[in-house]
């Protein structure tokens, strides 16, 4: 008799128990949809705007579909041949820019992940410290003029190539994935450091090397600060800078017309406001699901802190 008491308030446990977990998977998964409709719904309004009358937007008229569907807000930008140069030297900056910084930063941080390094702790101290402390804007624009990088294709690529933060991920990366016996298997047969590191890590490091692309790439393709400072040159303006340029101009017509004309140009300056997103960005979210599956892998080892 008590056998069987037992074995049914074990039963009656387990069910509660299995209760318990599918409440709670549920309540998680109620979660999860919530946090997914705030975080995609801003993009999915971006998109729906860009289509839509702007005088809908602006009344709050606008929720799940366009209203007033119009495409004069591309037909606008896409008027401006300058567009066109600004694609070519975002897509020549993030392209040179991404493998500048993924030679430098993962050659940097393989090195500061080998123990044998004379000094490896006082140079990780001294990379370190310039994230938390720089000589600030002039000190830069004086030194880059003196290296004459001051309007010139290298000036977006070149002196900001270093990141420290990628670097630090990247050394915990090869400090806790790559195992140290391999380096010592691979001097038996006579291979040295170069080829080591290109040969046998860079291959196995494919994770982390796609996350910090993609870092750098985004960080490339949306930079406009240092056109904006160490570029006269509108021929070498990124595309970031050139929307911007074209947004300014149309909100400065608005404000100094008067009338019909003001209307329109104040129309048109609403309507480009969110085509202005969507042409920038598509390309490069375009990438994303290519390396997607890296992410996790790559991330999650490279944030294991020694």
């Amino acid at each position: 008799m008590e056998l069987m008491k037992a074995t049914t308030s074990a039963s009656a446990r387990t069910v509660n128990n299995q209760s318990s977990d599918k409440l709670l998977e549920i309540l998680l998964y109620v979660c999860a949809a919530v946090i997914l409709i705030v975080l995609v719904y801003p993009l999915f309004f971006i998109v729906i705007a860009s289509f839509s009358d702007p005088s809908a937007v602006a009344n709050g008229q606008v929720w799940f579909f366009p209203k007033g569907f119009t495409l004069d807000g591309y037909k606008e930008l896409l008027r401006h041949d300058n567009i066109w140069i600004g694609y070519r030297n975002t897509i020549l900056y993030t392209v040179v820019g991404t493998a500048i910084g993924l030679t430098v930063n993962i050659s940097a941080a393989y090195a500061l992940s080998r123990k044998d390094l004379v000094g490896r702790k006082w140079i990780s101290l001294f990379f370190i410290f310039t994230m938390f402390f720089s000589g600030g804007l002039i000190p830069t624009f004086l030194t880059i003029q003196e290296f004459h990088l001051y309007n010139t294709f290298l000036v977006m690529v070149l002196p900001f190539s270093v990141v420290v933060f990628d670097i630090i991920v990247a050394r915990t990366f090869f400090q806790t994935s790559i195992p140290g016996d391999l380096w010592e298997a691979a001097q038996i047969d006579g291979c040295g450091n170069l080829r080591y590191f290109v040969q046998i890590v860079l291959p196995l490091s494919k994770a982390v090397i796609s996350v910090l692309g993609l870092w750098i790439a985004v960080g490339y393709w949306n930079s406009y600060f240092n056109a904006l400072i160490y570029l006269k040159n509108q021929n070498l303006y990124p595309l970031q800078l050139i929307l911007r340029n074209i947004l300014i101009t149309n909100q400065m017509q608005s404000n100094m017309g008067s009338g019909e004309a003001a209307a329109v140009a104040l129309r048109l300056a609403n309507m480009m406001r969110y085509s202005v997103i969507i042409i920038s960005t598509i390309p490069i979210m375009c990438i994303y699901p290519f390396v997607q599956k890296y992410f996790n892998q790559g991330v999650m080892i490279g944030a294991v802190k020694e």
